[in-house]
């Protein structure tokens, strides 16, 4: 068993603000696994705000990834435990829950949606916009044009009039994501324009650990759901999500690969919470990842590979606005 890792930097196509930060530039870890003459590739995105950096994901991922794979792959289970007992480095786990897979399903001959006994279906993707001035909004909206849901970061002071741009070139759907970055007197002010202007969804408006916001504007009436991101991470997040917001958000780089983030999800439907399958700033490889459940869910926002100058990876496919697995073996995806 053979574990190889390395640390990319992808250029962006166009700026990307959000509440927290601005960058031009995205940094992902690949891991190549090699078992009996196969290999199987994977990716994750090393979430900052928890300190995750591309070389200490490598490090992890090249002095740990052989024990916890072990020396058999096929044990997803007994891997997967393994992985939940070593805290921390979500995004190499992530990678390398990816490329285990790749490998069984190459070894097998089948796609990962496959293996996981689910279906190769969409719902439709959502095209981030990122904040920008209002004319700058406006005009990435109206470059959106093939997409049918739009997600709109907010969190600025413009927040209202940007949404207002984005109506005037575009009737589709949209989903506004404040990345932590309103306050609840925001929120309960802006809700009305909100469900006035079409809007489908909240995603995170309040910092994680502010539990008194979230409960105060679950008592608003009417109201929109909200959905929770940066507040769930992992499985064990997700009851106590469902005491304060009406949704959670599943993105592999933070639950640890796909058989957690499987998990979440189920856990969530015993919950009655709604699921948003999202994802980082990523080439198409760790796209792909996530694409194999997206039969899952009720939301799916896995545009990372939309946002890059160009992706190291191909395989996905973009039907009708929705990002569907490959066919091919694994995950499907080919280097270019």
């Amino acid at each position: 068993m053979e574990v190889r890792a390395r640390a990319l930097t992808l250029p962006l196509a166009e700026t990307f603000a959000i509440a927290r930060s601005s960058r031009e530039y995205t940094e992902v870890v690949e891991v190549e696994l090699e078992h009996d003459g196969l290999v199987g590739v994977g990716e994750g995105a090393p979430v900052d705000y928890w300190g995750e950096t591309p070389d200490g994901l490598v490090a992890f991922l090249e002095e740990e990834g052989p024990g916890l794979v072990g020396g058999d792959p096929w044990a997803l289970e007994a891997i997967a435990a393994r992985f939940l007992a070593r805290p921390g480095e979500q995004a190499g786990k992530c990678a390398l829950d990816g490329a285990l897979h790749d490998w069984i399903g190459k070894r097998l001959g089948l796609p990962v949606w496959r293996l996981l006994g689910l279906d190769r279906s969409s719902a439709p993707t959502s095209y981030t916009i990122g904040i920008d001035t209002i004319e700058g909004t406006a005009d990435r909206a109206r470059r959106a044009r093939g997409y049918s849901r739009l997600k709109l970061k907010v969190g600025g002071p413009d927040d209202l009039d940007r949404l207002r741009s984005v109506r005037e070139v575009s009737a589709v759907p949209v989903r506004v994501d404040g990345n932590e970055g309103w306050t609840l007197e925001t929120a309960r002010e802006l809700m009305p324009e909100l469900i006035e202007l079409g809007v489908e969804l909240v995603e995170q408006p309040f910092p994680a650990a502010d539990r008194d916001s979230f409960l105060a504007l679950r008592e608003l009436r009417p109201r929109l759901p909200v959905v929770v991101d940066e507040g769930c991470r992992d499985l064990a997040d997700v009851a106590g999500v469902a005491s304060y917001a009406d949704a959670i958000n599943v993105k592999l780089a933070k639950s640890g690969g796909l058989r957690e983030a499987i998990r979440m999800v189920h856990a969530a439907r015993a919950l009655g919470l709604g699921v948003m399958l999202g994802c980082m700033l990523e080439s198409q490889l760790a796209i792909s990842q996530a694409a194999q459940v997206a039969s899952l869910v009720d939301w799916v926002d896995l545009d990372g590979h939309l946002l890059l100058e160009r992706s190291p990876w191909e395989g996905r496919t973009l039907e009708d606005g929705r990002v569907l697995p490959s066919h091919e073996p694994g995950l499907g995806v080919h280097a270019v």
